[in-house]
Parts: C-alpha cells; structure tokens; sequence
C-alpha cells in the first residue's frame, strides 16, 4: 500500500514538472524574456557614442508614426550621428529602416522596434520575440527603445568581418554600399540593392550623406598617398602580424582604418602609415 502511494505520488510531481516546462516554455515565445544569461543590459549607454542615446529605463517605448515623410523626419538626426561614429552612409540606414520595418508600421517593428530584421543569431544576450520570416517563428532581437536599433544595425555591420569590405567603399556611395549589403548576405531578396537605392533617390536620402560629408567628417574609402602603403589582406593576415610587418601598432591600424574589431576579410584594403617593410 505505501509503495503505491509512493508511486502515484512521484507520477503526480513527474505530470507537474513536465506542465511546467510547457508553461515555461510558452511562457517564453510569448512574453519575450529578458535572458537570465544578461548580466548588463546591452542597451544602457556606455560610451561617449552613446552619449545620445536615451537611458534605458526597462519601460518598451515605441513612436506612432503615419508616413514614409514622418519616418525620415523621426530618425534623420540619427541616422546621420550613426554615420558619424561608424563610418555608415546615413542614406542607406534611413532606406534599410524603411524598408525593413515597413516605416515603422510593420509587425515586426511594432512588437519589437526592431527596424532592421536583425535576428537573434549566436551570442545575442538581449530581449527578443518570435516572429515569421524565412521560416517560421524565427528568433528576432527586441529593444526597448527604437534608437537602439538604430544603434544595434551599426554595431551588427561592423563587427562581422562578412560586411567589411563595404567600409573601403566612400561613405556617400550609397548605390555601392547598397549592392554591397545584397553581395553580403545582409537580405535573401535579389531586388534588394535597388529597393534601397529607390527609396534614396525618391526621398533624396542622399542629402543626409552629404551634409555629414560637408562637415568634415571622411569617407571611408582608403586613399594612399606617397607616403603611405595600402595592405590588401590575403589569407592568414591579422591585424597583429600586420603591426609588425609596417612596423605600427594594432591600435593605429584600427584608428588609420576605422576598424570596430579586429575581424579581417580577405580582400580588404588597410591604410598603413610608414613605408618601411619588414621584408
């Protein structure tokens, strides 16, 4: 009699457990949970390229926008301080926003201001949302405010060493950086490059370019001088064994580059100061 009780009592917790798995389970499609894993939430601000960002109070804040109009008149200004700090044509950030995000009106955009269809992908530590896209209910990032998407779009372009090549491009093509995005893997879609370029050239996003361009700030595009030497990274090139062949530190070569990490892609054109070579 007690081994039946005993029984029917570790059957009764064994059902327990397993609704509760399910329930957590669901609980987590649908609720989009902070990961446990986070232990600093990776849209708090802290450097002084963040320094315009809004403090992440916890609280999803998401604009109201009407018009393809209102979108660029929302995000211009950042749009143009990202292109600033990293190096992408603002033109081509406003475009992938509008496209992506349907204006800010898509689904996606909505539920998680994610304007970019950036997906979870290995190491995301942030909220997140499921969402159909290429397949269905596909993991996608999702930020509490709309700025640190925009944010989020440059750090994804500039940490992955697939998209480097696009930074040797000047930073006002905007019909290279489009074609470039398309060659990378950034959209399955093989109309991609001339939707961005469309919504550019109808909404003259272009100007936004070119008044960053205007004040100063340089292109990307690696232009030598006598007195420099242009590296192209072949095969089993690192940034370290490159400092000490031009005989320059690692560091420079990222401030001479405009490089975010040391990621290299085959190919890829790198401005060394001093022409001397250890041959």
């Amino acid at each position: 009699m007690n081994k039946r009780i005993l029984l029917l009592s570790l059957l009764g917790l064994f059902i327990v457990g397993c609704k509760s798995k399910k329930a957590y389970s669901d609980n987590l499609r649908t609720k989009n949970v902070l990961s446990e894993r986070n232990k600093k939430k990776p849209n708090t601000p802290t450097s002084n390229e963040d320094a315009f960002l809004p403090e992440d109070s916890g609280e999803f804040i998401t604009f109201a926008i009407e018009s393809i109009p209102e979108y660029i008149a929302t995000f211009s200004e950042v749009a143009q301080l990202e292109m600033k700090a990293y190096g992408i044509p603002a033109s081509i950030t406003l475009a992938q926003g509008l496209l992506e995000s349907g204006y800010g009106k898509g689904e996606l955009a909505l539920k998680t201001n994610n304007h970019f269809g950036i997906k979870c992908h290995k190491g995301w530590q942030g909220d997140y949302d499921f969402h159909d896209d290429d397949e269905k209910g596909e993991c996608f990032r999702k930020y509490n405010h709309p700025m640190y998407s925009f944010r989020d779009h440059s750090n994804f372009l500039t940490t992955r060493s697939r998209y480097a090549f696009l930074f040797n491009y000047r930073n006002t093509d905007y019909k290279r950086w489009a074609h470039g995005l398309r060659k990378a893997g950034y959209a399955t879609d093989k109309k991609y490059p001339q939707k961005l370029i469309y919504l550019i050239e109808k909404h003259q996003l272009y100007k936004y370019d070119k008044e960053i361009a205007k004040a100063g700030y340089r292109s990307n595009s690696v232009v030598a001088t006598e007195a420099d030497v242009v590296h192209v990274v072949s095969k089993g090139d690192t940034l370290y064994s490159l400092s000490r062949k031009y005989y320059v530190s690692v560091d420079a070569l990222m401030q001479m580059n405009n490089l975010r990490n040391v990621d290299l892609a085959i190919g890829q054109k790198l401005l060394v100061k001093g022409a001397n070579v250890n041959r």
